[in-house]
């Protein structure tokens, strides 16, 4: 007897892990890049949190307005898509039952079976048939502003406040390798956890974030150095 149960595959967190890891990255690497480069330039203590602080802002906020205008474009694409085709089924049914036969034979299926298939799935929805078999749109892929945007803000603050409370906590002298040193701990945890969600190998995925984010800070403190020196 076949007993149904529920599956659960981690493509459904493709969506929002994908905005939340990268607004965490962002804030960590953005915050403590300025920080540090900010520190370099042998700036005060008070000025490096003020910058710090609006750099959160800052970056969150476009965070948050880049996620939103960019995912907005993917909706607008994906809706003009589904109206086009839409159109085009009202049109002309016949041609659009070949085409969706023409994808499952590509997929394998011999051609009576496939008609057979295509005839079935337009008789219960031939516009999700084709926005999904032919289109690429699914409800795990359809583009969500809202959702990516709040993500990537609220994740990009997250990963702002740990360099930023570094700052408070540690002297003036030891503050550019301390926040150095922990915002790269704070980058390897943030890649090897959003590698244990995404089901990806942990190890490299941490690897990945904390060279680019080690590098963005050496740049970074490279700048400040240059320019204190020379002002």
């Amino acid at each position: 007897m076949f007993v149904p149960h529920q599956e659960r595959h981690r493509t459904e967190r493709i969506g929002w892990l994908r905005a939340a890891v990268l607004g965490a990255n962002d804030g960590i690497v953005s915050t403590a890049s300025l920080v540090v480069g900010v520190a370099a330039a042998s700036t005060s203590s008070k000025d490096i949190v003020i910058a710090g602080v609006a750099g959160c802002v800052a970056g969150a906020m476009s965070m948050a307005a880049g996620e939103y205008v960019s995912v907005s474009s993917q909706a607008d694409t994906e809706k003009a898509d589904i109206e086009r085709e839409r159109k085009e089924l009202a049109n002309d049914d016949m041609h659009e039952r070949e085409e969706l036969a023409a994808i499952y034979i590509k997929r394998g299926l011999d051609k009576p079976l496939a008609k057979q298939v295509a005839d079935q799935l337009m008789a219960h929805d031939a516009l999700a048939a084709h926005a999904r078999d032919e289109l690429g749109i699914s409800d795990l892929s359809t583009a969500r502003p809202i959702q990516a945007a709040f993500a990537s803000a609220g994740t990009f603050t997250i990963g702002a406040v740990m360099p930023l409370l570094t700052v408070l906590i540690t002297p003036a002298t030891a503050l550019i390798p301390v926040v150095i040193a922990s915002s790269i701990l704070f980058l390897a945890l943030l890649g090897g956890f959003g590698a244990y969600v995404g089901g990806a190998p942990v190890t490299k995925a941490a690897l990945r974030v904390t060279f680019w984010g080690a590098l963005a800070m050496g740049l970074t403190a490279g700048v400040g150095y240059l320019f204190g020196a020379t002002v």
